[in-house]
């Protein structure tokens, strides 16, 4: 019997797996993907957000705030690659400058700290390959990147040190809610799962695409999920300088729009289109998304060039709405939803762990502090962002760190075990962990090598080691009858 149990194993469902580790309360994280950061968080950008395009009186502006804030508390005691770059929010007429003042003043009411509008010889001194078409551009200095997967896999082993249970592979199939006199609020939950039955007397639904079916398995249809899928496009490292900071334009009422930003690994990327969708599983590219988006990249940057992409890819969006949903049922009592949880969600994460935290003490949970929790997790090593004077020590230390399984992002031997130790099972779970596999030859050099070192360590037969999980299997056994 369980005090609480998450569903879904992305950022989302992490953090508050995360905030919950530090009480007394016995909580479990389920996931229905072989791998946490499976789901809608795999497609993340990457972007802190700081909090300027977002309606002053909505929840995900004050929460994305907030996160914001957390996510550099927190970035020493969890490891992460958070760096602060910045970001613009390029005009090019009156009318888009007049926008800027705009949301500059909702940005302040909700606290967004050093804000100021620049103009066009600002921009040239201090982002030289801007279009010279600019006029004037909103700044935000607190706008940062971090590694999406890297976040989640953070948030989640920092809970598992503090005594949360993550399973995954453990997809909910039905949930049935008992009246019973002993629980705290009169009800329990029986979660039927790929992995077995779970029991809790509080469920947590971060469900992502799929909330809105989750919720229903409780009798609340309240929740519509409407995906909203999103084209992005990875350009080589070598480009890495191309922009200083974070380039959006103007926003629309119904997207951020197309931006040229980079991952805290130093690729720029640009994309990402915004279109309704009604497949939860289309992660599909279009020739049509990548026009539109090098047109709209090139109008903010026109050194921009498609033969720089390396990388195609879609995510889609849990959109519900204008704004978050996080709300306790009362047609479930003990039954949280955390749906629409669509962008700045990676941003404020964090604060979306707290304040549902909030909500569970609000609703009966008991909320005792452990007197001792793991603060820091352990380090983690990628030589890709090593000054070369430590990369050799740990060379002579280790020689597995001097043995290169990825050329492309310069990935160790022993930097695959260690993502193997962790957790990692597939192809993807390695790349996320260690970047191995995500240069500009998509893996073909590496692919073969670590196959054959996922087989070794986990004790499979390589024909088992897949991209993603099961049905994605690469290698196939051949016989030969006579």
């Amino acid at each position: 019997m369980h005090d609480v149990i998450v569903i879904g194993g992305g950022v989302v469902g992490a953090a508050v797996a995360y905030q919950l580790s530090h009480y007394r309360v016995r909580t479990a994280l389920l996931e229905k993907e072989q791998e946490l950061s499976f789901g809608v968080s795999k497609a993340n950008s990457g972007i802190i957000h700081p909090g300027t395009q977002n309606p002053a009186n909505s929840l995900k502006g004050r929460l994305c705030v907030e996160g914001n804030l957390l996510v550099r508390e927190m970035s020493e005691e969890l490891d992460l690659d958070f760096q602060e770059v910045g970001e613009l929010i390029v005009a090019f007429d009156d009318g888009e400058v007049a926008r800027l003042w705009q949301m500059k003043q909702e940005a302040e009411v909700l606290g967004v700290p050093g804000l100021e509008v620049v103009s066009r010889d600002w921009l040239r001194d201090n982002e030289p390959n801007l279009n010279r078409d600019a006029v004037a551009a909103l700044h935000a200095p607190s706008a940062g990147i971090i590694s999406p997967y890297r976040f989640v896999y953070a948030l989640a082993d920092s809970a598992a040190l503090n005594g949360v249970e993550v399973h995954t592979s453990t997809r909910v199939q039905s949930i049935d809610r008992m009246l019973d006199s002993r629980a705290g609020d009169g009800s329990t939950f029986t979660l039927h799962t790929s992995g077995g039955e779970f029991r809790s007397r509080y469920v947590v639904n971060c469900g992502g695409l799929y909330a809105d079916d989750i919720s229903a398995m409780v009798g609340v249809r309240s929740i519509h999920i409407r995906p909203r899928k999103g084209e992005e496009y990875i350009l080589d490292k070598k480009r890495r300088y191309i922009t200083r900071h974070l380039l959006f334009p103007v926003p629309t009422p119904d997207s951020k729009g197309i931006l040229v930003t980079r991952t805290s690994d130093g690729n720029p990327m640009i994309g990402p289109t915004a279109y309704a969708v009604s497949d939860k599983e289309d992660l599909s590219t279009t020739d049509e998304g990548l026009r539109q988006v090098l047109r709209v990249a090139q109008r903010l940057v026109p050194a921009i060039d498609a033969a720089d992409i390396i990388a195609y890819f879609a995510g889609l969006r849990p959109a519900a709405g204008e704004d978050f949903v996080i709300r306790c049922e009362d047609k479930a009592p003990g039954f949280v939803n955390v749906a629409g949880i669509q962008s700045p969600g990676l941003t404020a994460a964090p604060a979306i762990g707290r304040y549902v935290t909030g909500l569970l003490s609000q609703s009966g949970l008991s909320l005792s502090p452990k007197r001792r929790t793991r603060k820091r997790v352990p380090r983690t090593v990628h030589l890709f962002s090593m000054p070369t004077a430590e990369a050799s020590e740990l060379v002579a230390k280790d020689p597995e760190y001097g043995d290169i399984v990825c050329r492309c992002e310069t990935v160790s031997l022993r930097e695959v075990k260690d993502a193997i130790e962790a957790g990692a099972t597939t192809l993807d779970g390695v790349k996320y962990r260690t970047r191995a596999g995500a240069g500009r030859c998509h893996g073909s050099f590496c692919t073969c090598r670590i196959m054959r070192v996922l087989a070794e360590e986990t004790g499979q037969p390589v024909t088992a080691i897949s991209k993603r999980g099961k049905g994605s299997e690469l290698a196939v056994e051949e016989r030969c009858d006579g």
